[in-house]
């Protein structure tokens, strides 16, 4: 048998996917799974997209493309960062990838070397740390507590920082949180990021996701400076229920945009050229679909949130976008006679059929995520399960 590389061995299995396929396997023999572990919304792909992308195809327009997209992709991705940040970026200043997680995989590789750290705040989405890895870097990660909203301090920060420092990872809105980074949390993180040099990875990809009247907020739109330190990785996926596409793009540095395009050139070639033409639809296009799903979302939260949080040993900090909740339920476990969270999970989807993601995935060992870019109907099924299931586990250690 060949050796796996070390680099390989080390990688943590992604969870999200991992439960994901669980549930898939026991609705298959039959049993009735309410799967609230997907990230990615309930929505089919907008209409006017799907016929761009066929259109394309019946062109003739089913070539490669440069590696890092199509001119008129980019065109589209700089118009909509001036039209909703107020950003201007040159289409050398722009790459598009497979999807926001390669292009973060591909900016990985491409500013990293042995031994560089990368600060992550914890909680954090699962594939930032294994990533880095891949790159040889090493993660440095930083607790946003559940006091101070999931989020980081510049305090923090500065005393996280060494002289390996090489960036940060700033996710707003998070997954798994669902909680926003003000303007003015932005600016203190990013005084300090301009202080030490570094590198900040801004991941917006939930960006148009956001409810309760927050707003978002680019720490690339404070000032030039901070632009100008700033990656700020965006994609089709979620804003346009456009998961299955992979466009995803980053906008910064030239320099670092061009590594990572030669370094593209070498592995995808191109992202999908029909799925370039989809996204280009889905810029250039009406954005009422957006809004659509945004107000789905918003009406299914407001809905589960007081349903969940009544359930006993179960908190919950109400999110400000994305499409999920993160509840603490370290004390309804412990009243349910189980040692972790993961082991309540486990149940949770054996007995109750309902799959959810447990923290410990995102560095959040007391919490679990759960999705609800599904019907609100499951939901509230969703919901109603998992509090006859802590309740009857309660009733059972009495």
């Amino acid at each position: 048998m060949t050796k796996l590389a070390s680099r390989v061995q080390a990688l943590t299995p992604s969870s999200t996917l991992a439960i994901t396929a669980k549930a898939k396997e026991l609705k298959a023999q039959g049993y009735d799974v309410i799967g609230l572990g997907a990230g990615e919304p309930d929505f089919n792909t907008p209409q006017h997209i799907i016929d761009a992308a066929v259109n394309s195809m019946n062109e003739g327009q089913t070539k490669y493309t440069p590696s890092a997209g199509l001119p008129q992709l980019k065109a589209e991705i700089a118009k909509k960062l001036k039209r909703d940040q107020g950003l201007e970026y040159k289409p050398s200043e722009i790459i598009v990838g497979s999807g926001a997680k390669h292009v973060l995989y591909t900016l990985f590789q491409a500013i990293l070397d042995e031994g560089d750290e990368v600060i992550i705040p914890t909680p954090y989405w699962v594939s930032y740390p294994e990533q880095v890895k891949l790159a040889l870097g090493t993660p440095i990660f930083v607790t946003a507590s559940e006091e101070n909203s999931f989020k980081i301090t510049a305090q923090q920060l500065e005393e996280s920082i060494t002289s390996k420092t090489k960036a940060i990872i700033i996710n707003s809105p998070s997954n798994p949180t669902g909680m926003l980074y003000t303007k003015e949390e932005l600016q203190e993180l990013g005084e300090v990021c301009l202080k030490h040099d570094i590198l900040i990875i801004s991941d917006e990809i939930y960006e148009k996701l956001v409810y309760q009247g927050a707003k978002h907020v680019s720490i690339a739109e404070l000032s030039p400076e901070l632009k100008s330190q700033t990656m700020v990785i965006n994609g089709v996926s979620k804003s346009h229920s456009m998961t299955g596409w992979r466009i995803g793009y980053a906008a910064g540095n030239e320099a670092i945009v061009k590594a990572m395009t030669n370094l593209a050139s070498h592995s995808t070639s191109n992202p999908t050229t029909t799925a370039q033409y989809g996204a280009i639809a889905a810029y250039a296009g009406t954005q009422e679909p957006v809004e659509e799903m945004r107000k789905a979302f918003e009406q299914r939260l407001n809905t589960i949130y007081d349903q969940l949080t009544a359930i006993p040993g179960v908190t919950c900090l109400k999110p400000q976008g994305a499409f999920y909740l993160f509840p603490n339920v370290k004390q309804a476990a412990i009243a349910a006679n189980f040692a972790t969270v993961d082991e309540f999970a486990a149940a949770l989807l054996e007995e109750a059929l309902v799959a959810v993601v447990p923290g410990s995935g995102f560095g959040a060992p007391d919490n679990m995520r759960l999705s609800y870019a599904t019907s609100l109907e499951q939901l509230e099924k969703a919901v109603g399960r998992i509090s006859k299931f802590v309740s009857e586990k309660m009733a059972q250690v009495r």
